[in-house]
């Protein structure tokens, strides 16, 4: 599988973009967030990837980050979701809020991406609500401590939802101190990572 490529942006459509690797133009079908994320043309760029085999054809599908990838390859193993839908889903909704409306049952927001319909949102909701990783939706549960509290209360003021906050306190192991807490946090959510 092809995991990334790193190479030239050529060209851009509403939905796919060619990038020059090596002398040779890719073709990627791209999420509208991820395409709005590609530098000007001429720059050079890498894309994550996903190549989508099957019998009668080779399709190459783009992201911007890895858990935009992971949500995709999710997403196309619930039945009745095929790759085209679920970068749909993606361009509809961005992947926190995607997580988020997963996490929260609500088959509703989902039914409003195109190609999917209630029966199928409440699938997805079914078949993914245990794999999307939300451990808790409130913002205080993000993280543990006063810094934790104090940083999610911070990125909640400013506007990202529970789920961005759970996402964007990830992974950090400094001090626990609320204003390296938040710049850690500010530094994921603008993909600074």
């Amino acid at each position: 599988m092809i995991a990334h490529v790193t190479g030239r942006v050529v060209a851009r459509t509403a939905g796919s973009c060619v990038i020059e690797v090596g002398g040779i133009g890719l073709r990627l079908f791209m999420s509208t967030s991820s395409l709005a994320h590609l530098p000007a043309t001429g720059d050079e760029v890498t894309v994550f990837t996903y190549l989508y085999v099957r019998e009668d054809e080779l399709t190459l599908f783009g992201f911007e980050s890895t858990e935009e990838q992971d949500l995709f390859e999710k997403l196309i193993t619930v039945s009745g979701v095929g790759p085209k839908v679920a970068l749909s889903a993606l361009s509809a909704l961005a992947p926190a809020a995607l997580v988020e409306a997963i996490a929260r049952e609500d088959d509703t927001l989902i039914a409003t991406v195109p190609g999917i319909g209630k029966k199928t949102a409440q699938r997805l909701i079914i078949e993914l609500k245990d794999k999307v990783g939300v451990p808790g939706l409130g913002p205080r549960v993000a993280a543990s401590g006063s810094a934790g509290v104090e940083a999610s209360d911070a990125l909640a003021s400013m506007g990202f939802s529970a789920a961005e906050v759970a996402v964007a306190l990830k992974g950090y192991d400094g001090p626990d101190e609320a204003q390296a807490l938040l710049k850690h946090a500010l530094r994921r959510l603008g993909g600074g990572v």
